[in-house]
């Protein structure tokens, strides 16, 4: 009889990003929430546009969006880190 491998369940979550912009002259601003269901993360982006910049809102909406993601991005690596390295630093407390 051949030993089948025990596959475990995975793990699924879903999580939600909400997105607030405001443009004022020359000066997009975007909020960004994410929402994981345990946790709300929370920044702050803007995008100002240039005298010699077409004024289509689009552009702004996307770089001020792109850097709010980008700083999100960032927030998560961080606290992804810290959580890994406290783990590690309590495993290692905790071996003898």
């Amino acid at each position: 009889m051949s030993a089948r491998a025990v596959v475990p369940e995975p793990h699924v979550s879903e999580w939600n990003v909400r997105l607030r912009l405001v443009e004022v002259g020359d000066l997009t601003e975007a909020h960004a929430v994410l929402d994981t269901g345990v946790n709300l993360i929370e920044v702050d982006a803007e995008a100002h546009r240039s005298a010699q910049d077409p004024a289509d809102p689009a552009i702004g909406d996307e770089l001020a969006v792109g850097r709010a993601l980008a700083a999100l991005g960032q927030q998560l690596i961080h606290r992804g880190s810290t959580a890994a390295e406290a783990v590690e630093a309590a495993r290692r407390r905790d071996t003898p």
